[in-house]
């Protein structure tokens, strides 16, 4: 193994090997099958990679590990029902590659922690439970006992449950989502922050106080049979591939569809289906009708001038345009966000958007015609300051116009990770509701913490008081994922304890508290074999519906024990002797999982029969009261009778100082969410490098600038502090003017900690005032 891992953390090369090419403007076709089986080939292996390939997304099969797009009924799925990131994302968790305990002997923490994520990554799966205990230099191997007496004697040091901190990814499934938030609230503590808290937690708040649920109201038919779909800040091609498929078949179906975004990405232009002979041997199909560049932080200005259009269309069209039926019997305050919308200032929400009025009023003319209407969303709206008031302002619309609750139309959040919903509805949130505690109280005995917990941002100012001394991370990457990079890892180190769950190394296991553990855990695709036999587990997809997950390798090394395992052997350990603890059977939940969804259909609504809905081939739909009845149980007065809710929000969005730019934060190609599975971003045609700022043409000339120059970002914050990412190299791009873009998790070096959304808490990612000045850095020989 010696030489194939020197070989592979040689490639932490920066950005030495940039190479810049014209953007694609088709996404997918004949590369993305290429790109798919090469990476399957070099982690898996040909027969390997065949055989795993075609159980994604099947019905005896395991979910893609990869986004939460929605599978299409049994009978409709493809025999090859992934897409190129789902193609990656599986071969880095099937990969023949080990991380063994030799590997750690050979490479001290200090070593690694000059490693990439990339090169981290590359190296493998990991085998055995390993610690680096206080004083080490290397992890070493440990066995199951001692890593859990490891986190006993930690906890049981600690004055108060609130100093620990549980951390979750969207890929854990419910059976260990839910045994989890036992396992913390028996311990006394909400402190269960997500990834939700920093990706769709605005798209949350929005909606439970507009509908009264905060997921989408649509299933993959409507999206199929929708007159027109509005893409806002969503890159498809990229973060969810198999909504192309979707949105060909509405282009199919007459729908017209609308992208909104700062940049024009291929996803959003063309679409050349892989598994159809137009899109491998003709030119596929145009996706957008309509494409508006629209500037960071222009799309609150955008929908409340949409809503402009659409009262002044219905008052020339004699009222045909707005649902008035509907807003009579299902909303309030329509009158007052009528006023607010009709006040918008033309030349303000040019200024805002960098789009034209006339621009904006062909859309709304669309919408005006259409018969139902889906506006799907995803970061590019969630993570600004004003990303609340922005989803508040697009829910106006539907509810203005009847199209929440009817076919073919609907709110479309697109989630991104696996089952980052579905942990939510299993209780992974630091402010459950009270019915939820009430429910989970009666099914095991106790009472439950009732306090408001941390979340994400909160959970780091916690650390940075002194106030946390625990971590345990279930999969992700914290230590990346989070902003104020620096001052992230910098406060990690100050911890008694961080314990990570996961399946391959990442820059949360070299980022070091006191003592630290890695606790390796079998991935989706592979085999759960407990006392009971082999396992299921279940995930529950964007649009709410919930299925089976079967894996079917061997898992990478029999010292590998499941989430759910891990999860009880650590509570049997720690709540021993304690008082007020769930009166739970840890050892007959890890031995048999039906015992946990037994237990989750009597806490979980929607999961009554849990067992015999998840027999179903393709599982079952949860319920949605704004979806299915109209009837949305918004935070009002009411009971029974509350209803939809119209808000009247200010106007708001970016005012870059002269000189400045506004950067946004975006992933490439060749990664999902933290993971890098290359550092090629071909549709960007950005080669050979993460580390670079794409930038307009005449934003580079003003500034004396040209391609491939090296530059310092320098981020400003309104509290008079500055961050500093050093040595980049620039891009000139087709972004608007004023605007520009870096990769995603490289430049969270340049938010700090206290910019957040309002009201959701979400880092602002999409809205960072930055300088550029020549690079202080030498220039590699």
């Amino acid at each position: 193994m010696g030489d194939d891992t020197t070989a592979r953390a040689e490639q932490n090369i920066g950005d030495s090997g940039l190479r810049v090419t014209k953007p694609r403007t088709h996404a997918t076709g004949w590369p993305a099958i290429g790109h798919s089986l090469q990476m399957g080939e070099e982690q898996m292996g040909p027969v390997r990679t065949a055989r795993t390939l075609m159980a994604i997304n099947q019905v005896k099969g395991f979910d893609c590990p990869s986004c939460a797009w929605p599978d299409p009924e049994p009978g409709r799925r493809s025999p090859a029902e992934f897409c190129e990131s789902g193609a990656k994302a599986t071969a880095e968790e099937a990969t023949t590659r080990r991380v063994t305990p030799e590997f750690f002997a050979a490479h001290p923490v200090s070593e690694l922690e000059d490693w990439d994520d990339y090169s981290l990554g590359m190296q493998g799966r990991l085998t055995t439970p390993m610690l680096l205990d206080a004083g080490d230099t290397h992890y070493r191997p440990v066995s199951w006992d001692r890593a859990f007496d490891v986190v006993q004697e930690e906890i049981d040091r600690l004055s108060s449950p609130d100093e620990a901190v549980f951390y979750t990814s969207g890929r854990t499934s419910n059976e260990a989502a839910f045994v989890y938030q036992l396992l913390v609230r028996s311990l006394g503590t909400n402190n269960l922050p997500d990834c939700s808290n920093m990706c769709h937690e605005s798209t949350t708040r929005a909606l439970t106080q507009t509908i009264g649920i905060g997921k989408a109201t649509v299933n993959i038919d409507d999206i199929e049979h929708a007159d027109l779909i509005i893409v806002a800040g969503q890159n498809p091609g990229t973060n969810a591939p198999r909504m192309l498929t979707r949105l060909e078949n509405a282009k199919k179906n007459g729908g017209r569809i609308v992208a909104v975004n700062p940049l024009r990405e291929a996803g959003l232009l063309h679409f050349d289906n892989p598994q159809s002979v137009r899109g491998l041997v003709f030119k596929g199909r145009q996706i957008a009708d309509e494409f508006l560049q629209i500037r960071l932080g222009g799309d609150q200005a955008l929908f409340q001038a949409l809503g402009k259009v659409l009262i002044e269309l219905d008052a020339q069209r004699g009222g045909t345009v707005l649902d008035h039926d509907f807003i009579d019997h299902y909303t309030d305050g329509f009158e007052g966000w009528k006023a607010q919308v009709l006040s918008v200032d033309w030349a303000e929400v040019e200024r805002a958007s960098g789009l034209t009025e006339r621009q904006i009023r062909t859309v709304g003319t669309m919408m005006a015609d259409a018969r139902s209407v889906i506006i799907a969303w995803a970061m590019g709206l969630t993570q600004h300051a004003n990303a609340v008031a922005t989803i508040r302002d697009l829910t106006s619309l539907l509810l203005a116009t009847g199209n929440i609750g009817r076919p073919g139309a609907g709110l479309l959040p697109v989630r991104g990770h696996s089952n980052v919903q579905g942990d939510r509805t299993m209780g992974i949130w630091e402010q459950m509701p009270a019915p939820f505690h009430d429910r989970l109280d009666a099914e095991f005995g106790f009472a439950s913490p009732r306090e408001k917990g941390f979340d994400t941002v909160e959970a780091l100012k916690a650390m940075h008081e002194g106030r946390v001394k625990v971590f345990m991370g279930m999969g992700g990457n914290f230590a990346k994922a989070t902003p104020d990079t620096a001052s992230t890892e910098a406060v990690m180190r100050t911890l008694s304890l961080n314990v990570q769950v996961s399946t391959k190394l990442n820059r949360s296991h070299v980022v070091h508290a006191r003592r630290s553990l890695i606790l390796p855990t079998i991935a989706r695709t592979e085999i759960d074999l407990q006392a009971s036999g082999p396992q299921r587990v279940s995930v529950e997809d964007t649009v709410s519906a919930v299925h089976g997950s079967h894996g079917h390798l061997q898992p990478a090394s029999p010292e590998l024990r499941s989430e759910v395992a891990i999860v009880t052997g650590i509570a049997e350990r720690v709540l021993a002797g304690r008082p007020n603890t769930a009166y739970a059977d840890w050892k007959a939940m890890r031995d048999d999982y039906r015992v946990i969804r037994k237990h989750i259909s009597h806490v979980v609504p929607g999961f009554e029969a849990y067992e015999e809905k998840l027999d179903r081939p393709g599982g079952f739909v949860l319920p949605h009261a704004a979806r299915d009845t109209r009837h949305f149980t918004t935070n009002t007065e009411g009971g029974k009778d509350a209803r939809a809710q119209f808000t009247v929000n200010a106007l708001e969005y970016p005012c870059v100082p002269e000189g400045r730019l506004l950067l946004q934060t975006i992933r490439s190609h060749d990664q999902f969410n933290t993971t890098v599975y290359g550092k090629d971003d071909r549709y960007r045609g950005v080669h050979g490098a993460r580390e670079v700022v794409l930038v307009h043409p005449d934003d580079l000339a003003a500034r004396g600038l040209a391609e491939g120059d090296r530059v310092d970002l320098i981020s400003e914050w309104t509290d008079g502090t500055e961050r500093r990412a050093e040595g980049w190299r620039v891009v000139s791009y087709n972004t608007p003017r004023g605007n520009a873009a870096a990769y995603y998790p490289e430049a969270n070096v340049l938010i700090p900690l206290g910019s957040s959304a309002k009201e959701s808490n979400t880092p602002v990612a999409k809205a960072i005032v930055v300088r550029l000045e020549p690079s202080r850095v030498p220039v590699p020989a």
